[in-house]
């Protein structure tokens, strides 16, 4: 009902109080999110009269006595009171009586919303996206990209403040999580969080040591497990005497999916990575912040790996055909998830648009993702041509239609719109 009046969607026909005022709606007013009247600051003329307060709205009208409006002042304010069902009247606390507004919409605004909301489908809207206006996909799609892009940064700037102001923190955990790749992101998130950047930038002089904390907190390593492995022994015994030392305690090794996964994707090889960054101190956040170029910020991401890992996969037999620590479209991935969020949260902080304007820049330069999200979208009509446009299609999918806020998603609104206003 709120959704309705704030967007005028109502029969006009129709808008009469029920002693039979022609109404008409000046301003419907701000809708309120906090206690008290449904809307602020509204104009409505009432038979030729205007009246400027407050709107409040109720299914039945003899709501208003049940949640005892009709004894608190904070209410006497209300110049019209919106109901779909008209079973009482109501009144101020000087029994002065309140104009009522019974409010309907079309039948076809109805259906469509029912449509949209109850449909079995991924995507309802599908059929109706190649027909929406040009400039209206634009617009709600560089909301959404920004919308997204925001709320990273906002989660970077909490982990900010949790770290006490330290960026290379923030970056490791945020690397850590998105080596993940999805799949493992909350596994790599608790493993970083678990193994402070302090603990290991105390061992960052031996890659033993390093790898070691990680694969034990990890819990990867099993001394009774791979004896012939020389070297799967030589960081049992490393991690052992570690964890005595700190009072370590490990992840649950169960929080690692390897299912339908290409080996070169396995979590062992990430957290190899992981510890490349950390060998001789972690300072990939101030390498981001000096990188200029996508190019410069990509080979951030190009390494190798040397010794153990460079033939492995896993910790079982060596690998014939070893493959790049991580192929261009990981790197993508990281420059995507990683990267631009960093500097664009850094931005924030600093009030430094120069930031930000290099994380906007790096996702325009950078090719969409190539998921079953953006997949969709791009099948029913919505052209994807970088990676800007394919965090907002990820946005709009994960925040909207999966949730089914077809009402505040602007090609669901515009639907609407066009079904409680045929021609509009």
């Amino acid at each position: 009902m709120q959704y309705v009046w704030q967007h005028r969607l109502y029969r006009l026909e129709d808008m009469t109080t029920n002693d039979g005022r022609r109404v008409r709606v000046i301003d419907p007013g701000l809708l309120n999110t906090d206690a008290g009247p449904d809307f602020f600051n509204a104009k409505v003329e009432i038979d030729g009269h205007m009246w400027a307060g407050n709107i409040e709205m109720h299914v039945r009208a003899s709501d208003w006595r049940r949640h005892h409006h009709n004894s608190d002042p904070a209410y006497d304010s209300v110049i019209l009171h919106v109901v779909e069902k008209d079973d009482a009247p109501v009144y101020r606390t000087n029994g002065e009586r309140i104009p009522q507004l019974v409010m309907t919409c079309s039948p076809e605004f109805n259906q469509k919303y029912a449509q949209l909301v109850n449909a079995k489908v991924e995507l309802p809207c599908a059929d109706a996206i190649r027909q929406m206006p040009k400039l209206l996909l634009t617009e709600w799609i560089e909301r959404l990209a920004f919308q997204r892009l925001q709320s990273k940064a906002d989660r970077l700037k909490e982990l900010h403040e949790m770290y006490h102001g330290s960026w290379e923190d923030v970056c490791y955990v945020t690397l850590a999580r998105n080596l993940g790749f999805g799949i493992n992101n909350d596994a790599f998130e608790r493993l970083a969080r678990c193994t402070p950047l302090r603990l290991l930038h105390k061992h960052s002089d031996s890659m033993l040591q390093i790898e070691a904390l990680l694969f034990g907190q990890a819990g990867m390593l099993n001394p009774s497990e791979n004896r012939s492995d020389a070297y799967y022994q030589q960081l049992c015994r490393e991690y052992s005497f570690l964890a005595n030392k700190f009072s370590l305690h490990p992840i649950d090794s169960h929080s690692w999916k390897l299912a339908r996964m290409r080996p070169q994707n396995f979590p062992y090889r990430r957290i190899a990575m992981l510890a490349h960054y950390i060998e001789g101190g972690f300072n990939l956040f101030a390498d981001i912040v000096a990188a200029k170029t996508e190019k410069e910020m990509r080979q951030l991401f190009s390494v190798e790996l040397n010794g153990y890992w460079a033939t492995h996969y896993t910790f079982s037999g060596a690998s014939e055909t070893p493959t790049r620590a991580l192929g261009d479209r990981s790197i993508d991935i990281l420059l995507i998830n990683t990267v631009a969020p960093l500097l664009y949260a850094r931005a924030e902080m600093l009030n430094d648009n120069t930031f930000a304007d290099r994380a906007i820049a790096l996702l325009e330069s950078l090719r969409p993702e190539n998921n079953a999200i953006v997949q969709q979208f791009t099948f029913a009509g919505i052209a994807c041509r970088d990676a800007l446009t394919s965090q907002a299609l990820i946005e709009l999918r994960r925040q909207y239609c999966e949730a089914r806020k077809c009402l505040y998603c602007k090609i669901g609104h515009r639907l609407l719109t066009l079904a409680a206003h045929p021609g509009k």
